[in-house]
């Protein structure tokens, strides 16, 4: 522990928050009170509330509950009973499992692949590509780019494989509308003013990194140890991270806007050439179309 301007920080790795971290992520099946986690590092329960939630944005229990659904998650695509799936991550009931999973849906069509849920679709050129928007009636919760038509409809039925899909013409007002929160002026229609309301689905701490994404204005761009530290989390650089290259709705939440330290455009779900000419386009320098 390293003691700066009178506040309590703590270094990337061996430190006590690391040493929270780990017991949580070893022991998430089960309660762990602040009492234990304060023995472990001899802090006071309150100091440890108040520095793992300084470190990474979350509280302990916060984390805890996104790690078991994680878990749940996990045992859910490999085909484990729902009711199993549940206890064996650490809910002590159904119900808390249904209240505590953040999947964007129940349980049982997650493990159903979405299985009961009804997504609208409609899929469009753009100047980097195939866009297809996916939306349930909460929102907006699949926005992916691909090289044709067919791959761009794929990636949908892929993330949904048993939801009833529907093509719906009227969702081009999305497109339009994401498309505009990157070209700006250069694009811009009739439609693509239109509002969206988003249906992301993920953890606490995903669903804030998501949330920071879409404060980062157009035409700039953050590396991602400044994002975890405009977040309140400045040791939460990798967790930061993961969180953009999960993101299931591109453009929208702008995960192409964040960057290497040194500048480098790093790796980008939908290609490196692609978030290369998104930031180009924010810029707004004309983009050569991607075939």
């Amino acid at each position: 522990m390293v003691l700066m301007s009178g506040k309590t920080q703590f270094a990337e790795s061996g430190g006590p928050v690391d040493k929270v971290r780990a017991h949580i992520e070893a022991h998430h099946d089960r309660p762990i009170p602040l009492a234990e986690l304060g023995r472990l590092v001899h802090l006071s329960p309150f100091t440890v509330q108040r520095l793992f939630k300084q470190a990474l944005g979350v509280s302990p229990l916060q984390y805890q509950r996104a790690l078991r659904a994680a878990s749940l998650r996990g045992a859910l695509k490999q085909g484990e009973s729902v009711t199993s799936a549940i206890y064996n991550a650490g809910f002590g009931s159904s119900s808390r499992g249904y209240d505590g999973a953040q999947l964007g849906m129940t349980p049982a069509r997650f493990a159903a692949g979405g299985r009961g849920e009804q997504i609208g679709w409609c899929s469009a050129r753009s100047p980097f590509g195939w866009v297809i928007v996916g939306a349930t009636e909460r929102g907006l919760c699949w926005l992916a780019l691909a090289g044709t038509k067919a791959e761009a409809e794929a990636s949908l039925r892929e993330e949904f494989p048993a939801a009833e899909l529907r093509r719906d013409p009227a969702l081009a007002s999305m497109v339009d509308a994401a498309l505009q929160s990157v070209c700006g002026p250069a694009y811009s229609s009739e439609k693509s003013a239109a509002p969206q309301e988003l249906d992301l689905r993920g953890t606490a701490f995903q669903l804030r990194v998501w949330q920071a994404l879409r404060q980062i204005p157009r035409g700039e761009t953050r590396s991602y140890s400044q994002l975890a530290r405009e977040m309140g989390a400045p040791n939460s650089t990798r967790a930061v991270a993961q969180a953009c290259a999960m993101n299931r709705v591109a453009l929208v939440v702008p995960c192409h806007r964040v960057v290497g330290v040194s500048g480098a455009l790093t790796g980008y779900r939908w290609g490196v050439e692609r978030k290369r000419m998104l930031l180009e386009a924010e810029n707004q320098r004309t983009p050569a179309s991607i075939a």
